[in-house]
């Protein structure tokens, strides 16, 4: 028997939220299989860690921070929340492992993950669900490794750690503490059966163009140029990347091009579009998120596009992002062993930059989840970049949800 409990408390002085915490807690009956812990960045660590050695000890611990905080079944933690969902799973099997990316990301992350299913008592098996919670800028190096492991055999789901204002104070947090340029690996056996979903909440606007030429990634370890790929597009359509996506945005960032800059905020709710492939007649795409105009037109996403690849201008609008959320829940609560009827929790992956552009109506977010779980306990947390299952294949994009649903 599977069983969730999710508790949310909010306060901008981390002592007087952890306290608060430790009162929720102080009920719970019995060793949780696993904590996921996601926390506004502005919170100092230290109250956070030892409170959860003390109530939870030898408890695998997967997070770290998030934009804002988190929510849960009550609502939107707003700033100063602090998010905890403990996974209570006797016939099943937990764990967790922490590296440092330091070198090759892809040998880190398999090593991780190596050690996390050892952490579990279960070396050399195939888990059922990876959760990943690491530090942005990684992202595909981390799948690939994992890949390693499993293939596409096993979903790979999770989320890029955040902070509140992109100044680079993400944190990850594993049972042996909190790291800023890490990557913890959970891996889930679970004996109620999973369910999960990933998509994006926007459509093609209309217009679309090639990768014509990117600044090249590098095998960190070697220095070696392996793919035509980066997350630095220079040009479109052999014409600078910028000009071609304000041109298609109508003068969105017309005053970056000149000066550059950081364009998070407006591009949003205009994001770039990957083709992943057609369900059923209808056109899935991985969401690319630019961040920043640079020199020469040169236009920064957060996350890699490999030279040859169409790009499609794609577009949002608010309620399609709360709509969504609900959705995304529903699809993974549809693929559990009995369906929403037999529903113990989920976990939500809920892109930051669209937190951003929804704004005031965030709460409508946690709603829709709420009602898509029946009431069930859940956790959701606010990422700088999204990894799931798109059309059979392990993946990170932007502007992305995903949710991993628990039966009982």
């Amino acid at each position: 028997m599977v069983s969730l409990k999710s508790f949310l408390s909010a306060d901008t002085v981390t002592t007087t939220a952890v306290a608060d915490l430790r009162a929720q807690t102080a009920a719970l009956t019995g060793e949780p299989s696993m904590l996921c812990v996601f926390y506004d960045s502005d919170h100092h660590d230290a109250p956070i860690t030892d409170f959860l050695a003390e109530r939870f000890p030898g408890v695998p611990v997967l997070g770290g921070t998030s934009c804002d905080g988190g929510m849960n079944q009550l609502g939107l933690g707003g700033r100063g929340s602090i998010a905890l969902l403990a996974i209570t799973d006797p016939e099943g099997d937990y764990g967790t492992a922490s590296v440092l990316l330091d070198g090759d990301a892809a040998t880190c992350a398999e090593k991780a993950l190596h050690a996390a299913l050892d952490n579990a008592g279960c070396p050399g098996e195939l888990p059922e669900l990876i959760w990943i919670y690491q530090a942005p800028g990684h992202e595909e190096e981390v799948i690939a490794g994992l890949r390693r492991v499993v293939g596409d055999r096993c979903p790979i789901i999770g989320g890029s750690s955040a902070d509140n204002d992109v100044s680079g104070k993400w944190r990850q947090l594993g049972s042996d503490g909190v790291m800023t340029d890490g990557l913890v690996v959970g891996v889930f056996l679970s004996s109620g059966g999973v369910g999960f979903a990933f998509q994006g909440g926007y459509e093609p606007a209309g217009a679309s163009g090639v990768v014509t030429k990117v600044a090249y990634a590098t095998n960190g370890a070697t220095g070696v140029v392996t793919q035509a790929r980066g997350r630095r597009i220079i040009t479109i359509d052999h014409k600078p990347a910028a000009e071609v996506y304000n041109r298609w945005t109508d003068g969105l960032v017309s005053g970056k091009l000149s000066t550059g800059g950081n364009i998070l905020a407006e591009t949003s709710m205009h994001p770039l579009g990957i083709d992943a492939g057609k369900i059923e007649d209808v056109t899935h795409y991985l969401v690319v998120h630019p961040d920043q105009v640079l020199e020469g037109g040169v236009l920064s996403t957060f996350a890699e596009v490999e030279e040859g690849t169409r790009l499609f201008s794609m577009r949002g609008d608010k309620a399609r992002l709360v709509e969504r959320a609900g959705k995304v829940t529903a699809a993974a609560v549809a693929n559990i062993p009995g369906g929403a009827a037999n529903v113990a929790g989920a976990l939500i992956v809920y892109c930051a930059g669209c937190k951003m552009a929804v704004g005031e109506q965030m709460e409508g977010v946690a709603d829709a989840v709420t009602k898509s779980l029946r009431g069930a306990p859940f956790v959701g947390c606010f990422t700088f970049g999204e990894q799931g299952v798109v059309l059979n294949k392990n993946a990170h994009g932007n502007l992305m949800i995903s949710a991993v649903a628990f039966g009982r």
